[in-house]
């Protein structure tokens, strides 16, 4: 370059320690103490994120679930909270959701919907409809009425049944022949024999006899074409008599139907007409029909005198498919439903399948023993749980992107921790109108993003809170308005001014930027907390800024042990740097060291060496595998700058290594890359 185009070098700007201990002299008009500061009300610091919240939140079409996501500590579930609280919540909507019994396949129990409350009093009326009749039908059975019209039947049935059999006996009798009746194990058969000598006697005795010779053979012959003719007679007269008992049983049911089906109509027809769907309809046809077609029930369910309680694993109440097992209940439900789910495991979100022990000792389940979960609670609603809790309950994830894409829950017996388990039943499904909110960290929106179609289809709302933000007037009034909610939530003591300007100060520590105030408020609530211990300990009724200075020397002593440690180190010469002075090839760098939560600054002693050759600057830590991927490129731009200010018009012939001195740990970042550059011109001077 040109001598007269070449600029003077500008003299670097001293860094001194003042300049690293800022403080803040804000002081609102009136202001004294935090009890001049009206609460915060509102989220602090996070416009953007609040905006995609609200969006999220009004946008009603599927898929506009939304993922909350940023730095930890930045409010994100209170945030979330407060939006909704804010949100205009009236009952629009609510719907109640019933389990019935589907009479036609048992193993696919049905819902059945109503508006708010409607679940409730539709589950009484069938309660009373099925008491009611349970009632009146022994009544029925116990009148005289009945039961003069029940005799009439069973007398005429039974007369002509006496008939038919004392025209059989007759003829019997006429040819010689008896009916007998044989035992066969603990059953009776009835058999035609020849009377010989006023004694019955079979016709297997009679041809035993015969082969003696002491019967005739004729007159067994003569017998045995009589006995086959009684036995086609007897046939036909058995056909005859069981026709007259169907016939009598087919006339006692229309009695029972003419006697009971006018009451069981009637209280089927009242629930009809205050729940007039046409679902609910075919539903309550189906439980007339039912009732009507088994009233044998009705005397199995009085009990007996004497009679004691089964046991659980007996048979099952003889009523007990005509329950309605009422899930979501909304009657008392005031507004549209929020559900913060901590623990979202299958069960508590999807709800479950109760198993029961049956009489033979088999595993089985029916519609009333179907539980809800918090995603059904939430419908018509909200629903909020972390993302990361989502994530590691097995099964939960995949059927709860099942349930947003279908916009229906499936309660199904599916258990995690025993894949043998199986249901028996499938309900059907239920129709799902909710609005889920996850939270979690920014790592987890990207992996679910990358690896999972689904997520972006169903989670359209992406909600980032900023873990800063500006110093202004506005920001700094609304850290003392959080301050006075704080102090007045929790009741600690009253900061004054210069307390409330500490807190602030330690929030801008921890945005490393003097620019910025950090928006991680579960740090600040914290150090005020902290403040206010240290207050109490001096027993002063103001927290001020010694006070806050104090909280946070107790909180470094708390979690610093490393850096006392290597202090240590340097004290004893363990680890060597110089601080003054000056050695070719050698500069003292700035180690940032993090260790949790907490994160200090070490020297370190930067060392390079220079010799003739063409391996170009040699980082040692990489060839240690010590180096990582941004400390690694930084010495890369570094060797290309040297390339490009000493090797434009001949090649750089130079061979130059690069360490970082009693550092055994791994290295990363690039703010280095000057210092080394430093040290390596140093070197190449010599």
């Amino acid at each position: 370059m040109p001598a007269s185009k070449q600029t003077k070098p500008k003299k670097p700007k001293e860094l001194t320690a003042k300049n690293l201990d800022y403080r803040i002299d804000y002081k609102p008009p009136g202001v004294k103490t935090s009890d001049d500061v009206s609460p915060c009300s509102d989220v602090i610091g996070q416009k953007r994120a609040i905006e995609a919240i609200k969006t999220g939140l009004n946008v009603k079409s599927a898929g506009y679930n939304i993922f909350v996501t940023g730095p930890t500590g930045t409010g994100r579930v209170a945030t979330i909270k407060h939006l909704l609280e804010r949100l205009d919540r009236k009952k629009l909507d609510l719907t109640d959701v019933c389990y019935v019994n589907n009479f036609k396949n048992e193993d696919n129990p049905r819902i059945l919907t109503f508006r708010a409350g409607g679940g409730r009093r539709f589950k009484k009326d069938m309660g009373y409809v099925i008491g009611s009749v349970r009632k009146a039908v022994p009544k029925i059975f116990l009148s005289e009425d009945y039961k003069d019209r029940y005799s009439r039947i069973t007398r005429e049935f039974e007369g002509r049944q006496k008939e038919l059999i004392r025209a059989f006996e007759e003829k019997l009798s006429e040819a010689g022949f008896v009916m007998v009746q044989i035992q066969i194990g603990i059953g009776v058969r009835n058999e035609i024999q020849p009377l010989i000598d006023k004694e019955p006697i079979s016709l297997e005795k009679l041809e035993r006899l015969a082969k003696e010779g002491k019967f005739p053979l004729s007159r067994l012959d003569e017998l045995r074409r009589r006995w086959d003719s009684l036995r086609r007679e007897f046939d036909a007269t058995s056909v005859e008599s069981k026709k007259l008992t169907n016939k009598m049983e087919d006339a006692l049911e229309k009695l029972n139907f003419f006697m009971i089906a006018p009451l069981v109509s009637e209280k089927i027809n009242v629930v009809k007409k205050r729940f007039p769907d046409e679902k609910v309809g075919c539903y309550l046809d189906e439980v007339e029909e039912a009732l009507l077609s088994d009233l044998d029930r009705f005397r199995e369910a009085q009990p007996r005198r004497g009679e004691e309680e089964p046991p659980p694993y007996r048979k099952r109440e003889p009523f007990e498919e005509f329950s309605v097992n009422l899930i979501l209940d909304n009657a008392e439900t005031e507004q549209v439903p929020v559900i913060l789910e901590k623990s979202p495991s299958y069960k508590n979100l999807f709800g479950s399948l109760e198993r029961v022990v049956d009489r033979f000792g088999y595993w089985r389940t029916d519609f009333t023993r179907i539980f809800s979960g918090s995603l059904l609670h939430a419908s018509g609603g909200f629903l909020v749980a972390r993302a990361m809790d989502v994530l590691m309950e097995p099964g939960v994830w995949i059927h709860l992107k099942r349930a947003l894409r279908n916009r229906e829950i499936e309660i199904t017996g599916f258990d995690p921790f025993y894949m043998m388990a199986g249901s028996g039943i499938k309900p059907e499904p239920i129709p799902l109108n909710v609005k889920v909110v996850l939270v979690g960290e920014p790592e987890i929106y990207q992996l679910l993003w990358r690896l999972d179609e689904d997520f972006k289809k169903i989670f359209k709302v992406k909600a980032e809170f900023d873990s800063v933000m500006k110093v202004n007037k506005r920001s700094l009034r609304s850290y003392f308005a959080f301050i006075r909610r704080v102090v007045e939530d929790e009741q600690l003591p009253t900061f004054d001014i210069t307390g409330m300007q500490a807190v602030a100060e330690y929030g801008m520590r921890l945005s490393g930027r003097r620019d910025k105030l950090t928006a991680r408020f579960s740090s600040i609530s914290d150090i005020i907390r902290e403040g206010a211990f240290c207050a109490r300990q001096r027993k002063t009724s103001k927290v001020t800024r010694d006070d806050v200075y104090c909280a946070i020397t107790l909180k470094k002593s708390r979690v610093n042990l490393i850096e006392d440690k290597i202090q240590e180190m340097f004290d004893n010469n363990i680890l060597l740097v110089s601080t003054s002075g000056s050695t070719v090839g050698q500069i003292n760098g700035l180690s940032v060291y993090s260790v949790g939560e907490y994160s200090f600054g070490r020297p370190t002693r930067i060392t390079a060496s220079t010799a003739l050759g063409r391996a170009g600057v040699i980082n040692i830590e990489r060839e240690a595998d010590l180096s990582g991927p941004i400390h690694s490129k930084g010495v890369l731009v570094l060797s290309g700058y040297l390339r490009q200010m000493f090797a434009q018009d001949k090649p750089l012939v130079m061979s130059a290594s690069l360490t970082f001195e009693q550092s055994y740990s791994g290295v990363d970042g690039d703010s280095s890359s000057s210092t080394e550059i430093y040290a390596i011109l140093s070197s190449l001077s010599n």
